[in-house]
């Protein structure tokens, strides 16, 4: 199973993609992570991110691809994955599809978990006051106008990946303000299909 899971934050595609990591013992593999581990590591492409990174530069599509392309090539991928903030533009949509087809696979399923902003954004607050409530404390970021920006960030920077995988007859939109079971069973439906 080949799966990439597309939603703002607060979509509960974490929740998902662990809940799937586990029924199908396949990774979730997310950029950030593969990028510390390839610098940790001293591999050529994180000693080539980390000079890009040191010199406060985002590291560019060509190693970003390059990392995922040898990520994907492990052993523990034979059986799928499921990226995590991967693509995030179109020309990283293309390279994916490019090395997929080199390898002779598809991506089996491209999911949009749909949500209603002003509902996420109660979401959030909900979660804060239920963290303060039993002693923790929030992150400085979750606040409503923070939130907000970072869902209309998402928003236009999703807009065009989504329209990408809709005109490839990719994308399945399912509605993530279902309960995390329906959500679940909604997505399976998908794999099965």
């Amino acid at each position: 199973m080949r799966l990439i899971l597309f939603g703002p934050p607060g979509a509960g595609k974490g929740t998902q993609a662990q809940r799937l990591v586990e029924r199908h013992s396949i990774p979730q593999l997310s950029t950030g992570d593969m990028l510390r581990a390839a610098v940790a590591n001293g591999t050529e492409i994180g000693r080539r991110a980390k000079a890009i990174m040191d010199r406060g530069e985002l590291v560019p599509d060509d190693v970003v691809n390059q990392m995922v392309s040898d990520r994907i090539d492990q052993e523990d991928c034979r059986k799928g994955f499921i990226l995590d903030g991967f693509p995030r533009t179109v020309a990283q949509a293309e390279s994916l599809t490019a090395m997929l087809e080199q390898r002779g696979v598809k991506l089996d399923a491209v999911i949009e978990l749909k949500v209603d902003q002003a509902s996420l954004i109660e979401r959030m607050e909900k979660r804060v006051a239920d963290t303060l409530a039993a002693g923790g404390t929030a992150r400085s970021d979750d606040n409503r106008e923070t939130f907000a920006r970072r869902l209309d960030e998402y928003r236009h920077k999703a807009a065009p990946l989504l329209n990408y995988y809709r005109r490839r007859g990719e994308l399945v939109t399912i509605d993530g303000m279902q309960g995390m079971d329906v959500v679940m069973r909604d997505i399976e439906n998908v794999l099965t299909t």
